[in-house]
């Protein structure tokens, strides 16, 4: 790769790791070819961007954006690394996992994911990490929450109103 092609990955990295909040860092080294054409066919159609490259201009690429707060991705970096971009922070871990069940592999690898500012190091977050809660998900959960007591009180407001129409009914 010469100086030029170097540089032109990393500003390609710069924006990406710009425009997304979530990104993933994988290991898919003893994916067969097959396998990460269906990888990256599967991120594809689930709005995840899957990048493959070099782990030194991976680092470059961070640190000229923000050193300190990607941190504690560094470590991450080393083998084969693929980055899954995505605006949904629990879509990638989703596909990682149901991409294993398929293969019946260990692979791809979760070397770190990094969420809204949060690091998750090591393939041990992956569980959790499909769990986690989108912002639409908490936003219904809330408006769920909020609804439910003013249900049960415009339920009691009724049934009183009821009460009193039968009472004022029945004494005429």
């Amino acid at each position: 790769m010469t100086k030029d092609q170097k540089n032109e990955v990393i500003e390609l990295l710069k924006e990406k790791f710009a425009q997304y909040n979530n990104f993933y860092i994988t290991d898919t080294e003893s994916l067969t070819v097959e396998q990460v054409s269906k990888l990256r066919r599967t991120c594809f159609n689930k709005q995840v961007e899957m990048k493959v490259a070099k782990n030194t201009l991976i680092r470059k690429a961070l640190e000229s954006l923000d050193a300190e707060k990607y941190a504690g991705v560094y470590d991450s970096l080393h083998n084969v690394t693929a980055l899954l971009f995505s605006e949904n922070p629990k879509e990638p871990a989703l596909i990682i996992s149901s991409f294993r069940k398929e293969s019946n592999g260990e692979k791809p690898v979760l070397k770190a994911a990094f969420i809204n500012g949060d690091i998750y190091a090591g393939d041990n977050n992956l569980k959790a990490l499909t769990q986690i809660k989108t912002k639409n998900e908490l936003i219904g959960e809330v408006i769920g929450l909020l609804q439910s007591p003013a249900k049960r009180v415009l339920a009691a407001l009724l049934h009183h109103h009821e009460k009193q129409a039968e009472t004022s009914a029945s004494a005429e």
